[in-house]
This record gives structure tokens, C-alpha cells and sequence, in this order.
């Protein structure tokens, strides 16, 4: 192909102009040429299309700028490029990537782990849309129950009436009568009144049948039920024309409603009777109560038309300070809704069965339990042509919910509180079930949250989404899913501004053979994380101890922590790791220590406290939900950055405090941008435009502030630092070098000091906040709880985590972390195993121990991966509660 050349040095644009001669680019291919989004370096890449492809590489090395912001950005470009100028203007696009030319892209679809919905009525049976097809099943196959007395209600039309009748068999002796009233109090001289003058000579009071003359005088104080006798039937051929006839008779006085006392065939006249009702409307047959028409949106906590009035489909009620639009089901001071007991939905809706389950009772299934409900499901005939492709619809999507490793999860499950990786895999099962096929699918680290064990069914999704025909990219670090990649992409060598280049490319096996791969050289033994000469002896008598842990699937066990020691919780996904550590244990510690926070869950007993004075939670929200919040600001360092401009000279001389050198309040920012540093322009429909500020220059700062420097830099040049040069600018100031020397420890030293919050992945988020308190003065009686720290880590980076958190333990710390990467659980003294499944099979505490002991396991899903690790087991194993 030409390319263009630069005018200046007759050489082409970019700076891989050559593929590498170990890999021959297949005939269909994505063709990239000449990108340059974010930190990549001006890269030309030939991907295979039809392939699962693995994209690797240490962190902040450009892998998500060349999956997400590039490939996915122009493949939604593209495909809303197709749609009217009207269309447009409704739709948010992304940003047009920065790139000279893409070919052969298919249209794409992102699968990350970004929040889809914070809307607490959402759940896991919504996203996936089962719970669609189910309110339709409900709604045309369903068992509809009078809420009041309980008494079956079906609506027929006169014609199925009479084939149920004449079904009894010929000699059946049949009366109809028309109810005319139910339970209630009076002598009712009317209505035998209008009995007589319908012609009816009959009719039956309290159960008894009389004449019209000699009906006796009812009793006004006692409740009374009298119908009207229309006809007396016995079943014989040709019947049919007299018991329609009788029937819309019956209906017409009945007001939609027959009673039928027959005897079967064969039965002495003094036998019992039998009694059933009918109705050709949705009313109770017993209590007369009218029913609306049921409909699928009748089972929508969604709808007015089925959600619970007294909680609004929520579940739950909420403080009258409370607004319903932020608060979801897990607020904590909200109780469940006494009306509807926490089902969400009207009384009617709550009395449709299906095989003996409402709807709620159907949604409280686990996965795993729903797709055995739905396989034993039988319908009658006339049933089966809705049914079935019904039960075919919900009973697929809950297989691939179960082939990505989250047979677990309750159908009922609120979306909002789902982890990212769970959310991502979620969708990656609707995905999977919509059958699309020529679509380029992207995912961020679908095996977050994963033990090893489900890694293999996550693979099998994946690839049985490859082989509908669809190109499948993964922005992945664990070794199973590089290892099973069709085609390997490690992008680096390093970070930020030292990384961006395509360092190796081919099949995992190739990869190995390149000796400028770090990413090859982990994969073929060359680099590893070895496992720890020494671990660090336990004392029984020096730990935390929890009782009694109930919460979700818990069941009732007692966990020891040892203190000052890495302790790390393990088990298969949904086996109840986090509902002991961040729901029980951080929960009730935070409170002991008086810190307030959430109520902890259910547990009978805390011990051990008083041996530690802090607790530390190191989540992976976002350090900020604006672009003002950056890696500067949350550490403190950028309060301290502004001391130090104001000491300089000629902010003395000018009279400037640290205040004027915030973008974030009058006086020192640019006022033209708000300090934003960019402008928004709406261009309808285009994408938004962001243009650099004209008045700043992109700088955010007013010319006079920016006229102070420091070192020969300018506060805004200073934000524009990478971490690694930070250090070194500021080496005069300990406060400051020791707190971004904590960011290069935990391997951030590639990001600048100002970057935006909003542009952090939840792992680079963590970290910072891990930095924090690395640089803070430490007394080391501190517990610290860390939620999957290893998140969006390469291998060696997380062999640079494992020495940070080493230190900190070192110091005399406790670091407790639910982790499922084995170079991690290998590094733990202390490993507290839950299972021995997820779910209701899971809550156990299987084992406790150090690695080999786990590892001695012969049945321990999470020993069995160890293994091989260690390399010599230990004996002795500490077992637990297996159940």
C-alpha cells in the first residue's frame, strides 16, 4: 500500500514499518495504520479477524487505547456514521480515534466493566432479559389465584365451559346456577323477587336447592349465599345446543360467572356432589373480586400496573429523607416493604403460579436451580405451542449465565451490586445468546473474580462466541486465557511514555521465543514470582476472630485472622468471600473502632480488636468522579506543590497564597474554561467537540499564575510530570518525594500528576489509593482489606505488588486480601479457603493453612491449582467446617 510520507525526512509516518517477520498476517485482517491514541507510538498492527485475540502487556502500556479507544471507538463511529443526521443527534459517540487508516473493521460491540445501570431496579434477570420471556410465560400460562380466599381463577369462554362439561361423560347430571349473591347479611326478598321474574322457578340458598314458594324466610343478621337454578342437565349426545344455551343464560344473570354441582356417572343419586366455578372474566368465582386482564406487564415491578403501591416495586420503604432515585434495596437504613414482604410486586401478580411458584419465588432461584425448574416443566397440549418457545428463550440464556462461571447468582439479584467482572460476564451471556454473527466483540478482563476453576468455562463462552463467527478481542493478564489465544499481542515494553509499541505478536508459543517479550518470558518459565523462602509464623492467640457469620450464603462459621500477617481469602466465585470480608469483618471491625459506616452483617461475636487501632479498605472505585480529581490531589501531594509554589519569590512578591495555584476556585484559574483546560462545543449530530481553551493553551491556570515558576517549571508544566520524574524534581521536599516514591512502588510511576480520575482503570484506581497510605506514617497496628488488588496487573507488576504489601506486613501490618491470582495465594502466610461451591452449596470455610498445607488437599478446588506451584506440599492441614 503507499503511505505518506513526511515532507521534511522522505520517510514514511510510521514508526513500525515493517510487520514482524515471525508473524504472516492471515488474508482477513483489520488493518490498522499509523495510530497514535493516547500513549501509542504511531503503531501499524494487521489483527485477525474470526480469531480470539489476546491483547497483554504491563499496565498503562496502551493495551485499552488500542482495544477500547481505538478499535471499539471507530467501530461505533462507523456503524452511527450509518444512521441519519436525526438519529444521530440522540446518541453519545465516542471520540474519533486518532489514526491514519483502519480497514476490515466488523461493527463492535464493548463488553468492560463500567456500571451499565445504577438504577436499583434493575437485576440480573432484567440485564439478561429473562425476565421478559418470563412475564410473558407467566402471563399466558400461568395459574391465577384470587389473593383473598386463594381460589383458582380462570377465564374461559363459554365454548371451553362446555367442552369441560361434556367431558365429564355421557350420564353426568349437571346443574347450572347463576350466582346472585355471596356472604351477605339480609333477607334478600329482591332478589328472589328478580329470580321469579327471570323466569327461574329454583333456586339454591345456603347450599340447599328449594322452590321459589317455598323458600324459607332468611334470617337478617346471618350471611347468605342464594343462585339462581337455570337448568338441570344430564350429558347425552346432541347436547350441546341446550347447554349453550343454558349457559349464556347462566353467565348473562351470573354476570360472567356459572357454578356447576354435577355427579358423576355411575354414583348413587345420594352420593356427593361435586361443585366447580367458571368465569369468562378475570373475576373470583368465590368472593366475586374483579381482576384487571393479566398481561406481562402485570409482573413488572417496572409498571404501575404491577408494582407494589407501597414501595413502588422497590422492595424495600425508605426513610421519608430518602429519595427513591438514589437509593436502592441495599440502603441501609431502608426495611423491607411489609405489603409485598420484599417481592416487589401487587397482590395479583404475586398469585400467578407457574408449577406451583410465583414469579418472585421463580427470580429467588439461583441460576443453577431456575435452569432445573424450567427443564421440568410439562404443559398441556394447548399450552405448548406459547410455552415452549418461551421456556427454550430463558432456558438458553440461563445455560450461558452458567458456562461463564455464575451459576450462583439469584435471578433477583440487584445489577447495582454485582462486580464489575461479574456485570462484564453477565453481558458477555446475553451476548453469547443474541446469535449475532460478523461482529468484532471487545472485553476488559472477563476472568476478574474468577477462581482458576471456572477459567475453563469462561474460555469455552468466549470461544463459542468466536466460532458463531465473530472476532473476539480480550484485554487480558491471566495465563490459562493467554495461553488458549489464537493470536497474542503484547504491547509495552514499559508505561505510559515508555510503552505503546507492539514489542511481539504471533501464537502463544511463538511469543515464548521472544527474548524483548517480558510478557514470553513469564509465559515460558524464563521470569516467575517465587514463592517465599520463609513465611511468617502465626500466633493462634494474636488474631481477629468473627463468629457466627450468617450474612447471604455464610453458614454460620467462625474464621480466625491472624494478625500481622498476609492473610488471603479464597474459595470458588460465590463461595462467600466477600459477605465474610467486606460485609462481616471490615464492617464490624469499623464499628469496634468507632468509625461508624455500615451495619455489619449478621455474626454472633468480634474478638481479637483491641490488638489493632485502624482499619484500611482498599476498594476499586474511582478516586473521583470529575476530571478535576487527579493522582496529584488524592495523595495530597498537589496541596503540597502549591505550598511550594507560594514560598517561591515572586509569589511573595505578588502576594500569592496556595490557593491561587487551584484550578479548582477563583483567582489563579482560567475563568474562560471554568480551569477545565478544554471547552465543550455540542455539534448536534456529531460527537460533542472538545477544543483546547483558547485563552489557557490547554494550561487551566491564568496567565499570572503561570508566570510563577519553580525550577524553571510553571504549576501547570508540573502537572504534566510523570510520577517517575516527579521524584527526582522534587527530592528536597521529603513529604512529597515519599509519597509519589509510594506511587512508584506500587508501579504507577508512568502516570502523570494531573491526569484526570475519569481516565483511570479500577485497578490503577486501587493502587493510588494503596499509595496513600503507604506515604502516610504508619503504627503498625493497622488492618488492611484489599478486594482483588492483583485487577489489571501483568505478571510483573504484580510481582512489584507483592513486595509492597510485603512491607507493609513487615511493619508489623495486617493485610487481608480476597484474591483469586496464585502467584498471590503462593505468596500468603495465611490462606482461608471457602466452598466448597458457590451459592447455596457454597459458605463452608473448607480449609485454613499456609500454601502447602491448602495445597495438601486432595479434594480442594483451590489446592489442586496450587500444587504445582510449591514446590513441596506440607502435611498437618488445618481443615474447617467442609459441611
Amino acid at each position: 500500500m503507499v503511505r505518506e510520507m513526511h515532507a521534511e525526512s522522505g520517510t514514511p509516518s510510521h514508526s513500525n514499518a515493517a510487520e514482524p517477520p515471525f508473524w504472516n498476517p492471515p488474508d482477513e485482517v483489520i488493518r490498522l495504520r499509523g495510530v497514535r491514541v493516547h500513549n501509542l507510538q504511531n503503531i501499524d498492527l494487521d489483527l485477525p479477524r474470526d480469531r480470539l485475540t489476546v491483547i497483554t502487556g504491563p499496565s498503562g502500556s496502551g493495551k485499552s487505547s488500542l482495544a477500547f479507544d481505538t478499535l471499539f471507538a471507530e467501530g461505533q463511529r462507523q456503524y452511527i456514521e450509518t444512521l441519519s443526521a436525526y438519529a444521530r443527534q440522540f446518541l453519545h459517540q465516542l471520540e474519533r480515534p486518532d489514526v491514519d487508516l483502519i480497514e476490515g473493521l466488523q461493527p463492535t460491540i464493548a463488553i468492560d466493566q463500567r456500571a451499565g445501570s445504577h438504577n436499583p431496579r434493575s437485576t440480573v434477570a432484567t440485564v439478561t432479559e429473562i425476565h421478559d420471556y418470563l412475564r410473558l410465560l407467566m402471563a399466558r400460562v400461568g395459574e391465577v389465584f384470587c389473593y383473598r380466599c386463594g381460589a383458582p381463577i380462570r377465564q374461559q369462554t363459554p365454548e371451553q365451559i362446555a367442552d369441560e362439561l361434556l367431558a365429564l361423560g355421557e350420564g353426568a347430571k349437571l346443574i347450572l346456577l347463576a350466582p346472585l349473591v355471596r356472604g351477605r347479611k339480609g333477607k334478600h326478598t329482591e332478589v328472589f323477587e328478580a329470580i321469579r321474574k327471570a323466569g327461574f322457578v329454583r333456586a339454591r340458598v345456603d347450599g340447599t336447592v328449594y322452590d321459589l314458594e317455598a323458600v324459607p324466610e332468611l334470617a337478617p343478621r346471618r350471611n347468605h349465599t342464594i343462585e339462581a337454578v337455570v337448568d338441570r342437565l344430564i350429558i347425552r349426545q346432541n347436547l350441546r345446543p341446550r347447554l349453550m344455551e343454558s349457559l349464556h343464560l347462566t353467565l348473562r344473570h351470573g354476570e360472567g360467572l356459572v357454578a356447576v354441582v354435577n355427579l358423576t356417572p355411575g354414583m348413587p343419586s345420594d352420593a356427593a356432589w361435586l361443585e366447580n366455578r367458571f368465569s369468562t372474566e378475570y373475576a373470583c368465582p368465590e368472593c366475586r373480586l374483579s381482576y384487571d386482564e393479566i398481561e406481562p406487564r402485570t409482573f413488572s415491578f417496572n409498571s404501575p400496573y404491577g408494582a407494589c403501591p407501597a414501595c413502588d416495586g422497590l422492595g424495600v420503604v425508605l426513610p421519608a429523607d430518602v429519595s427513591n432515585a438514589t437509593a436502592g434495596p441495599d440502603t441501609a437504613d431502608a426495611s423491607v416493604c411489609s405489603a409485598c414482604g420484599g417481592a416487589r410486586l401487587r397482590p395479583e401478580a404475586r398469585n400467578v403460579r407457574l408449577a406451583g411458584r410465583a414469579i418472585h419465588e421463580i427470580t429467588a432461584l439461583a441460576v443453577d436451580d431456575a435452569r432445573r425448574f424450567f427443564g421440568e416443566l410439562r404443559f398441556s397440549d394447548a399450552q405448548a405451542p406459547v410455552a415452549a418457545p418461551l421456556v427454550r428463550e430463558i432456558a438458553a440464556r440461563l445455560e450461558f449465565i452458567e458456562h461463564v462461571g455464575l451459576p450462583y447468582l439469584t435471578l433477583d439479584r440487584p445489577a447495582d451490586t454485582l462486580s464489575g467482572g461479574e456485570l462484564q460476564r453477565i453481558r458477555l451471556a446475553t451476548s453469547i445468546g443474541s446469535g449475532l454473527v460478523g461482529v468484532c466483540y471487545i472485553l476488559d478482563e472477563p476472568s476478574i473474580g474468577l477462581h482458576p476453576r471456572d477459567n475453563q468455562r469462561l474460555i469455552e463462552a468466549l470461544r463459542r462466541l468466536q466460532q458463531q463467527g465473530n472476532s473476539v478481542f480480550v484485554v487480558e493478564h491471566d495465563e490459562a486465557m493467554m495461553r488458549e489465544a489464537d493470536h497474542l499481542i503484547d504491547v509495552g515494553p514499559g508505561a505510559g511514555k515508555h510503552g505503546g509499541r507492539i514489542v511481539a505478536q504471533g501464537t502463544p508459543a511463538e511469543l515464548c521465543r521472544r527474548p524483548e517479550s517480558i510478557t514470553g518470558k513469564y509465559l515460558s518459565g524464563e521470569l516467575s514470582i517465587p514463592v517465599p523462602r520463609e513465611r511468617r509464623k502465626t500466633d493462634p492467640k494474636r488474631a481477629i476472630i468473627i463468629e457466627g457469620a450468617t450474612a447471604h450464603n455464610l453458614k454460620d462459621i467462625t474464621v480466625s485472622f491472624p494478625l500481622s500477617a498476609f492473610v488471603c481469602v479464597t474459595g470458588v466465585s460465590g463461595s462467600g468471600k466477600s459477605s465474610l470480608v467486606q460485609d462481616t469483618l471490615a464492617r464490624a471491625v469499623a464499628r469496634r473502632l468507632g468509625g461508624g459506616g455500615p451495619k455489619p452483617a449478621p455474626h454472633t461475636r468480634l474478638r481479637g480488636v483491641n490488638q489493632i487501632d485502624k482499619l484500611v479498605e482498599i476498594d476499586q472505585s474511582p478516586i473521583g468522579r470529575t476530571p478535576r480529581s487527579n493522582p496529584a490531589t488524592y495523595t495530597g501531594v498537589f496541596d503540597e506543590v502549591r505550598r511550594v509554589f507560594a514560598t517561591t519569590r515572586e509569589a511573595r512578591l505578588r502576594g500569592y497564597r496556595s490557593g491561587r495555584f487551584s484550578f479548582n476556585i477563583k483567582g489563579g484559574r482560567c475563568e474562560a474554561c471554568q480551569g477545565q483546560g478544554v471547552q465543550k462545543i455540542e455539534m448536534s449530530f456529531l460527537p460533542d467537540l472538545y477544543v483546547t481553551c483558547a485563552e489557557c493553551r490547554g494550561t487551566r491556570f491564568n496567565r499570572a499564575t503561570l508566570e510563577v515558576r519553580y525550577r524553571g517549571l510553571s504549576i501547570a508544566e508540573v502537572l504534566d510530570l510523570r510520577v517517575d520524574e516527579a521524584v527526582g524534581f522534587f527530592e528536597n521536599f521529603p513529604s512529597i518525594r515519599r509519597r509519589l516514591a509510594s506511587l512508584q512502588e506500587v508501579g504507577l510511576g508512568y502516570l502523570a500528576l494531573g491526569q484526570a480520575s475519569t481516565t483511570l482503570s479500577g485497578g490503577e484506581a486501587q493502587r493510588i489509593k494503596l499509595a496513600t497510605e503507604l506515604g502516610r506514617v504508619d503504627t503498625g497496628k493497622t488492618l488492611y482489606v484489599l478486594d482483588e488488588p492483583t485487577t489489571g496487573l501483568h505478571f510483573d507488576d504484580v510481582r512489584k505488588l507483592l513486595g509492597v504489601l510485603g512491607r507493609l506486613v513487615d511493619l508489623g501490618n495486617t493485610v487481608v486480601v480476597i484474591e483469586h491470582q496464585l502467584d498471590v495465594v503462593k505468596s500468603a502466610d495465611w490462606v482461608i479457603d471457602l466452598g466448597p461451591d458457590g451459592g447455596q452449596a457454597g459458605g463452608y470455610l473448607v480449609a485454613a493453612g499456609t500454601p502447602e498445607q491448602i495445597a495438601g488437599l486432595e479434594d480442594n478446588a483451590t489446592g489442586r491449582y496450587l500444587r504445582p506451584l510449591l514446590a513441596e506440599t506440607a502435611s498437618g492441614v488445618l481443615a474447617g467446617d467442609s459441611g
